[in-house]
């Protein structure tokens, strides 16, 4: 699934490249607040961060496309046992990802563009165990939603995101009882466009 995706997403950039009307690339950095919602995870979002490359193809006046391949960090807490008990042990856990967005531009004004669009996430480091049973706990890819707003002034980009999960992280044979694990991002950075 992993290289048909991959093959696909090369494609498509390919083909839409062809016909953009504007074609740049650039890098970015940013810090994330994440938390995996589920049973056992702590709520609040912990700081992490990302980093990578992005294009931005405008295929009309006001409308583009903007892959992106970044690595970003997911941390969280686990905590194993019932909550406020001695016996209970919370695990801090951070799961690497390589992160494709897919993204739908649309400048509304002069320096804004809104964002939206699906992610695919591939999960590097997937040895990650809850309870030290030796399973993978955590699924090796994450299908989210992104929604955001991005604003340009020449060359920098400062962005701010919401990302969604809209895939289950938890295999289903790993830990039982543990219901659904969806991953949540706010996402903040700048970029810098560089060709």
């Amino acid at each position: 699934m992993k290289k048909t995706f991959l093959s696909a997403v090369a494609i498509l950039f390919v083909m839409v490249s062809l016909n953009a009307q504007s074609f740049s690339l650039g890098v970015k950095a940013g810090v994330l607040g994440t938390k995996i919602d589920g049973q056992d995870f702590q709520s609040g979002y912990k700081l992490s961060y990302q980093g990578g490359a992005f294009a931005e193809i405008d295929i009309l006046h006001k409308i583009g496309i903007q892959p992106e391949l970044l690595f970003s960090q997911t941390s969280t807490t686990y905590t194993v046992g019932t909550p406020g008990l001695p016996t209970s042990i919370n695990k801090d856990i951070n799961l690497n990802y390589l992160s494709i967005p897919i993204l739908l531009r649309y400048n509304f004004a002069k320096l804004f563009t809104i964002n939206l669009g699906p992610q695919y996430g591939i999960l590097i480091n997937n040895n990650q165990d809850l309870v030290g049973n030796g399973k993978d706990a955590f699924k090796s890819s994450d299908v989210s939603g992104v929604v955001g707003l991005q604003f340009h002034l020449s060359s920098l980009r400062v962005y701010g995101r919401y990302v969604f999960g809209l895939s289950n992280l938890n295999t289903a044979s790993s830990i039982n009882n543990t219901g659904s694990w969806k991953n949540q991002q706010l996402e903040f950075g700048v970029g810098l466009k560089v060709l």
